[in-house]
C-alpha cells in the first residue's frame, strides 16, 4: 500500500500524535519513515527603519542558527522515539520555507507516497485568521494526506 511516509513534525503535542500514527503505520507495512520539520523565513521588521541604518546580518545569522537549533531538537526527539520503538528514521530539516511548501517539497524530493501530519481542526474565523497548513498541504498535494487531529 505505501512504502514511504513523511511524516511532519514540529514538536508539539498533536505532531507527536501524528508521528505515532506514522510508525505504526511504517511498522505494520514495512513502510520507510521520513521525519520533516520546517523553519520558516526569518523577517525582520523595525518602524521608523528608514530613519535608522542598522545592520540586521548578525541578528538574522543568530534568528537561523537558532530555529537550525531548535529543528535538531525536534528531530533528535523523534528520532529517539522511533529508535525506541524499534523503527528506523530519517531526519529532515527544510529551513527557510512556510510550513506547507517545505513538507510537500521533502515528500516530493524524498520519493514519499503518503504525508501525514497533524492539524488542530479548526474551523470558522479561527481557521480563517490563523490560516491551516494541513488545509495547504491537502489543496496543494499530489499524493495522499493523513491528518490526525
Amino acid at each position: 500500500m505505501y512504502s514511504h511516509i513523511v511524516c511532519a513534525i514540529d514538536g508539539s503535542d498533536l505532531s507527536t500524535k501524528a508521528l505515532r500514527h506514522s510508525m505504526e503505520l511504517a511498522s505494520k507495512l514495512g513502510a520507510k519513515l521520513t521525519l520533516v520539520t520546517v523553519t520558516e523565513p526569518s523577517v525582520i521588521v523595525t518602524p521608523g527603519a528608514e530613519m535608522v541604518m542598522v545592520d540586521t546580518s548578525r541578528i538574522y545569522d543568530d534568528l537561523e542558527r537558532a530555529k537550525a537549533e531548535g529543528a535538531k531538537k525536534v528531530l533528535d526527539d523523534a528520532k529517539l522515539l522511533t529508535s525506541g520503538a524499534g523503527l528506523s528514521a530519517q531526519a529532515v530539516h527544510v529551513p527557510m520555507k512556510p510550513p506547507a511548501e517545505g513538507i510537500l517539497e521533502a515528500a516530493r524530493e524524498h520519493g514519499a507516497d503518503l504525508i501525514v501530519m497533524g492539524s488542530h481542526g479548526r474551523r470558522g474565523l479561527g481557521r480563517l485568521l490563523l490560516g491551516s497548513q494541513a488545509a495547504e498541504v491537502l489543496a496543494h498535494s499530489d499524493l495522499p494526506v493523513l491528518i490526525i487531529k
